[in-house]
């Protein structure tokens, strides 16, 4: 089966799950119900081999088994997984969230501002409509008032005026459509400074809220309703936690199911993490709120002194200041968004955590709970804290121990597990304690691993490999463990939509990485280019000239002598061959050299006669 195939299948099962649970009156999300199919086929239990292709069985009992779940409204394991993936459809960065609400402003925006940029006014009538418009486009992007509201549009022109009056239109109908959103952009900063600085000197400002001071308010009491909500999920954490502790001692048989009090217990965890994630962006918007305010008042002052007392200032020196403070009050717009977007997640988290409180009220926890010491995190730290419950690294010569003393920057190591027990999730099965990491950490394969108790750590350094099968054994079991504990390395087809190493912080989704090769056709589809199509019609005219001219012409040919009886002919001819010659050598005979002497040349004068001598003095060559 090829892999789009295989897309296909796996959506056709996602939908016909979803229409069934609609049909029981169950509406599930498709990102829900893709998430369920995953957990159904990671549990063991449900024998599903992955290797090999579904079967029409196998298709059908995955379906069943994913409706059991999702029609299961009294899961608290169901619960965790739908606030995980309503989590993750819904919270990204605080970035992310301020660049869509400005795309979604600036979408609403496109019709007015297509209006004005798009706009031919010629007449008085049409120019003065044009001049209404913009200040309708200035009242809409600053946000400060109404359109509708007469007292701020008279304010809102009386700005506008000071700066753009209606003279100037002419100009403005000139430039080009980009300069004309520039310019818009522009004077809307600038007339948005204008009556905040007219606000503030209690010339004006209708229609503008106190941002500050509603900000001021409205960030305490949203710090306040988040740490409620952690408390709140911190106390029914610590009570499923003794419970179980005390059922799995062997204390006593009688009570809830564990099961149950485990899936709550992930629950509570799950929430209280979500919580934590929320409560760093609204500490983030009170730094935030505090910085503007500061920057403010400077703004504030420096404009004052530049306008005080003097009749005209320049506009190189006030419009820069006028941006600026617009800018600023955009700052805490956007923190108001921020906020209110971060209560609405807040409230949102709630339903997925009734179920569970609702099923281990206290009327119910009460009865089990006698004699039971509930023990918060801070607590069972500090039992576990002291030189004496630490690990001795000399036990343990051969592993690599990590103490607050001998490591730097020791607070902000990446704890496996969520800094939760490694130890307890294997040994009591999927059991959440609160690791202390003062106890060592260990750093085994370059992840680090916290202990609830000194007995713990020597237990799992005993057998480290054995006790992270069985945690990842008992995430295939609770599949909302994958996200909580942040096992997505190890599940790869789990997405994480968990915060990262920094409390409070997402972290980015792992790269998938994988070698591929696409090959694709040079040209897709049939070229289908009509050539003597001619889009001027002057060319047009031009050829219908040409043709009704050659009607009235004559094709004449002629052949010359030298072209005549003329054909096309080829040669062959045979290259030359490599040959070689070899030629006698070179040799030489060496002879003596003549010396020949003639003696009486010079002959013996009048009174004898001459007598020449011929003396041969030549050498051999073996005496040379």
């Amino acid at each position: 089966m090829s892999r789009a195939q295989a897309e296909s299948v796996i959506k056709n099962i996602i939908r016909e799950i979803a229409q069934e649970c609609a049909s029981k009156g169950q509406a599930v999300s498709e990102t829900l119900v893709a998430f369920m199919v995953k957990a159904v086929v990671l549990d063991p239990a449900n024998e599903f081999n992955v290797d090999r292709t579904l079967t029409k069985d196998d298709v059908q009992k995955l379906i069943r088994l994913c409706v059991d779940r999702l029609m299961d409204t009294r899961s608290p394991a169901l619960d965790t997984v739908k606030m995980q993936v309503y989590f993750d459809m819904n919270y990204t960065t605080r970035s992310d969230f301020l660049d869509e609400h400005r795309r979604v402003l600036e979408s609403r925006l496109q019709p007015v501002l297509r209006e004005i940029t798009d706009s031919r006014a010629r007449t008085r009538e049409e120019l003065e409509s044009l001049y209404r418009k913009i200040v309708s486009a200035v009242l809409l992007r600053s946000g400060l008032g109404s359109p509708t509201d007469i007292a701020v549009v008279r304010e809102a022109t009386a700005a506008l005026q000071s700066v753009f009056p209606q003279t100037e239109l002419g100009t403005f109908m000139s430039l080009t459509k980009r300069d004309k959103e520039r310019q818009l952009l522009e004077l809307t900063m600038i007339v948005t400074g204008i009556r905040l600085f007219n606000k503030e000197c209690g010339k004006g400002g209708e229609g503008i809220d106190d941002l500050p001071a509603i900000l001021n308010e409205a960030v305490p009491a949203t710090t306040q309703n988040v740490d409620a909500e952690i408390h709140a999920a911190l106390r029914g954490a610590n009570k499923y936690t003794a419970l179980v502790e005390k059922i799995q001692s062997g204390e006593s048989m009688e009570g809830p199911s564990v099961q149950l009090l485990k899936e709550a217990l992930i629950n509570s965890r799950q929430h209280e993490a979500f919580l934590r994630v929320i409560l760093n962006d609204v500490i983030s918007c009170a730094q935030q709120v505090e910085m503007l305010e500061q920057q403010l008042a400077a703004r504030m002052e420096q404009l004052q002194a530049t306008v005080q007392s003097k009749t005209a200032v320049p506009t190189a020196q006030v419009y820069p200041q006028f941006i600026h403070l617009s800018q600023l009050w955009s700052g805490f717009q956007d923190e108001m968004v921020l906020l209110s977007v971060l209560s609405n997640i807040l409230a949102s988290l709630d339903p997925f955590t009734r179920g569970h409180r609702e099923l281990f009220n206290d009327e119910v926890l009460m009865p089990f709970l006698t004699g039971v010491s509930i023990k918060s995190d801070e607590q069972r730290i500090q039992e576990t804290s002291g030189h004496e419950s630490r690990v001795n690294p000399n036990d343990f010569r051969d592993l690599d121990w990590l103490f607050p003393e001998t490591t730097k920057n020791f607070n902000k190591l990446p704890l496996q597990y969520r800094g939760f027990c490694a130890w307890a999730l294997a040994k009591f099965d999927r059991l959440l304690l609160p690791a202390n990491p003062e106890i060592g950490v260990l750093r085994f394969k370059e992840h680090f691993y916290a202990f609830s108790s000194k007995k713990a750590a020597m237990e799992f350094s005993s057998n480290i490999e054995g006790y992270i099968q069985q945690v990842a054994e008992g995430a295939k079991r609770s599949p909302e463990l994958i996200q909580l504990l942040e096992l997505h390395t190890q599940f790869a087809t789990i997405t994480p939509y968990t915060t990262g190493k920094d409390q409070g912080r997402m972290i980015e989704k792992p790269v998938t990485k994988c070698d591929s090769g696409t090959q694709t056709d040079t040209h897709i589809l049939e070229a289908n280019i009509v050539k003597s199509y001619e889009w001027n019609e002057w060319e047009l005219r031009r050829k219908a000239i040409k043709l009704a001219n050659l009607r009235t012409r004559v094709t004449h040919s002629m052949q010359t002598d030298l072209s005549n009886m003329r054909r096309d002919t080829a040669i062959q001819v045979w290259p030359p061959k490599e040959q070689l010659t070899q030629t006698k050598g070179d040799s030489y005979t060496n002879v003596p050299q003549p010396h020949v002497f003639m003696a009486g040349l010079r002959g013996g004068g009048m009174n004898q006669s001459t007598v020449m001598t011929k003396m041969d003095l030549t050498i051999d060559v073996d005496q040379t």
